[in-house]
C-alpha cells in the first residue's frame, strides 16, 4: 500500500484541532492575518525541495526567482463555484502545490498553507474527503514524481501535527498560571520542544520553508518578553535591546514589524491629541499637522462636534431633571413627566439611549 493511502487509518480529526500551550508561544503570527500575509507573500518565493533519489535533484532557489515553475506544473486558484466544502465557497485555495521544471516539488510556505486550507475543512467534511481532494490536485497538475513527492511531504505533515498535539497536552500548574515569569517560562520550553519535533520530523529545507518566519518571529516575541520582565534594565536599555532583536528578524519580518509600531506611534499621537485638544476645531488642526488625511479629519471633527453638542445638551437635561426630582411632583406623574423632558432635549431614539445610560453613570456610587 503506499505512503499516502495509510493516511485514512489514522484518527485524524484531532490532528487539526488546537495545541494550547504550544501553539499560544507563537500566537502573535499566527492570530494576526495582516502580518502573516505578509510573512507569507514574502516566503513564497524562498524554496525548497523535497528529498528526492540522487538522479533528481531538487529545485533551488535559482529556478523559482528565474520564474522556471511552468504554470501547468502548480494546482488551481479556486475550486471553483461548487467547492467539495460548502465553508469554501467564494474563497481561493491558500498557497498552492508547485514543481520545478525537472518535475520535483517545490516547498516553501505556500505548500504548507495549501495542506492547511483543506484540512481545516475536516469536521464538515471527513477526513478521506478533505484528504482525497489535495490528491486529485496533486495528481492532476504536478508530474507524477512531483505528486508523489507531495503526498509523501504531507503524510510527514501530518504525522508532527499528531506529535506536536500530543507534545500541547502539558498541562499548566494552576496557582501560577497567573504569573508573568511562569507564563514565560513555559513558553520557551513550549517553543523548544516544538523547534526540536520540528527538526525530528523534516529535513532542513522544509524546516525552514514550513517554520522558519513563524520560529523568528517566536523568538523575537519571546525575547521581548524577557527583556520586559527585566527589573535591572531602564526603559532606555529595554528600547534599545528590544530594537537589537528587532534588527535580527528576517527582512519581511522586521519591515512589519516596524510598520506596525509606526503606526502604533502614529495611533497614540492621534489618540493624544483627541484627549487634549479644547474644542474640536483644535483637534482637527492637529490632527492635520500630524498628517491625517482630510476626509478622515473632518470625520472625526464632525463626530466630535456631535459628541460636544451632546455634552451641552445632556448638561442641561441633567439640571431640568434635578429639579423636577426636587419640585414635589407626584410619583405616578414624575415618570411620564421625565420621559418627557428627555423626548424634548433629544430627538431620536440612539441619543436618548446614550442620556439614559449617562444619567445612569452620574447616579452610579
Amino acid at each position: 500500500m503506499p505512503r499516502h493511502r495509510s493516511f485514512n487509518k489514522r484518527t485524524f480529526i484531532p490532528v487539526i484541532t488546537v495545541i494550547p500551550v504550544v501553539v499560544f508561544s507563537i500566537w502573535i503570527l499566527t492570530e494576526q492575518p495582516e502580518r502573516k500575509a505578509e510573512y507569507t507573500n514574502a516566503a513564497a518565493t524562498e524554496t525548497a525541495a523535497v528529498p528526492a533519489p540522487e538522479t533528481d535533484p531538487p529545485a533551488s532557489k535559482t529556478d523559482i526567482a528565474d520564474d522556471k515553475v511552468p504554470d501547468r506544473y502548480r494546482t488551481p486558484s479556486s475550486l471553483g463555484d461548487k467547492p467539495f466544502a460548502s465553508s469554501l465557497a467564494g474563497t481561493h485555495i491558500d498557497g498552492s502545490l508547485q514543481a520545478d521544471s525537472s518535475g520535483n516539488l517545490v516547498v516553501n510556505l505556500e505548500t504548507r498553507d495549501f495542506f492547511d486550507y483543506f484540512l481545516n475543512t475536516v469536521g464538515e467534511v471527513s477526513p478521506e474527503r478533505s484528504l482525497a481532494e489535495i490528491e486529485r490536485l496533486a495528481r492532476e497538475n504536478l508530474p507524477p514524481k512531483a505528486a508523489e513527492q507531495a503526498l509523501a511531504l504531507l503524510d510527514q505533515y501530518l504525522t508532527y501535527k499528531e506529535s506536536a498535539l500530543a507534545l500541547g497536552s502539558q498541562n499548566l500548574d494552576p496557582s501560577r498560571q497567573h504569573d508573568p515569569q511562569y507564563q514565560l517560562q513555559m513558553l520557551k520550553g513550549a517553543l523548544t520542544d516544538l523547534k526540536q519535533l520540528r527538526r525530528n520530523s523534516f529535513d532542513a529545507n522544509t524546516r525552514d520553508a514550513f517554520f522558519g518566519l513563524e520560529e523568528a518571529y517566536g523568538d523575537y516575541t519571546l525575547a521581548s518578553m524577557d527583556i520586559q520582565q527585566r527589573d535591572d534594565l531602564s526603559p532606555q536599555a529595554k528600547a534599545t535591546l528590544q530594537e537589537w532583536h528587532r534588527q535580527q528578524l528576517p527582512d519581511v519580518i522586521r519591515r512589519t514589524e516596524t510598520r506596525m509600531m509606526a503606526d502604533g506611534e502614529r495611533y497614540r499621537q492621534r489618540q493624544e491629541v483627541l484627549a487634549n485638544a479644547s474644542s474640536p476645531e483644535e483637534a482637527g488642526k492637529q490632527l492635520k499637522a500630524l498628517g491625517v488625511e482630510p476626509a478622515q479629519t473632518e470625520e472625526v471633527v464632525t463626530y466630535l462636534e456631535e459628541r460636544q453638542q451632546f455634552d451641552q445638551r445632556f448638561e442641561q437635561y441633567r439640571q431640568e431633571l434635578a429639579s423636577l426630582n426636587q419640585s414635589g411632583v407626584a410619583e405616578e406623574d414624575l415618570a411620564t413627566m421625565e420621559a418627557r423632558l428627555l423626548e424634548q432635549h433629544f430627538e431620536d431614539e440612539q441619543s436618548r439611549t446614550w442620556a439614559k445610560l449617562r444619567a445612569l453613570e452620574t447616579q452610579s456610587p
